[in-house]
């Protein structure tokens, strides 16, 4: 479940990203602003059970930490990139950004380490 919905959530922002830099206004479709709202909270759910699960949590495992700061990071640069951003230029640099940020975050799960050069 938590793995289906990383992958829902990230093609979401893809589609989001692509749109806003396309200049469409994606706003309009109820879909699009609604599903990642419960997409994002069905993630944080499983993803709070999978901890229990593993028995890891932040701030005692280094790795799950880095993900979670991974993660703000994520969707600090994702909200400047869909909304907050100014310019087009600073949208798209924004977008990249939290693609960069994502990729840490996914990479770090996966590999249960935050040193990137270890993967």
């Amino acid at each position: 479940l938590h793995v289906g919905c990383v992958v829902a959530s990230i093609a979401l922002f893809l589609v989001r990203g692509a749109l806003t830099l396309a200049g469409v206004p994606w706003r309009a479709s109820r879909v699009l602003r609604i599903a990642p709202h419960a997409l994002d909270t069905v993630l944080l759910a499983s993803g709070i059970a999978l901890t229990t699960v593993i028995g890891q949590y932040p701030f005692v495992n280094g790795w799950l930490t880095a993900k979670l700061v991974g993660l703000v990071v994520y969707v600090v640069l994702g909200s400047l990139a869909l909304r907050y951003a100014r310019t087009p230029a600073l949208r798209a640099a924004a977008f990249a950004a939290a693609l960069v940020a994502v990729g840490y975050v996914v990479g770090t799960a996966l590999h249960h380490d935050s040193n990137p050069a270890r993967w």
